[in-house]
């Protein structure tokens, strides 16, 4: 499944436009590697860090995918295809 679409349908942007910007600008990494491709596949087990740019202390998400969905449904199912590894990366974290 092609990396934007995959962020709109697990609800982690809120629309693909949003998720196309957020690649195309490298504020996505998939397995710790930049990604610059809107259409970058993604499979079962790919871990992703994606900016959180409304968070509070915690800009950065890391998730590891579990499976891949077929639609962009609720919430509550969206959940089940990803789960949070890690902590989330304060600003403080970060090294420039």
């Amino acid at each position: 499944m092609r990396l934007d679409k995959l962020l709109f349908a697990l609800r982690l942007a809120k629309s693909r436009t949003l998720a196309q910007r957020w690649i195309a600008e490298g504020h996505m990494r998939r397995n710790g590697v930049r990604v610059l491709r809107i259409d970058q596949p993604v499979c079962p087990g790919d871990t992703l860090t994606l900016p959180l740019p409304d968070a509070r202390g915690a800009p950065v998400l890391v998730i590891e995918i579990l499976s891949l969905p077929l639609r962009r449904g609720p919430a509550t199912e969206a959940r089940m295809h990803y789960r949070a590894v890690g902590p989330a990366l304060t600003g403080a974290d970060h090294s420039p």
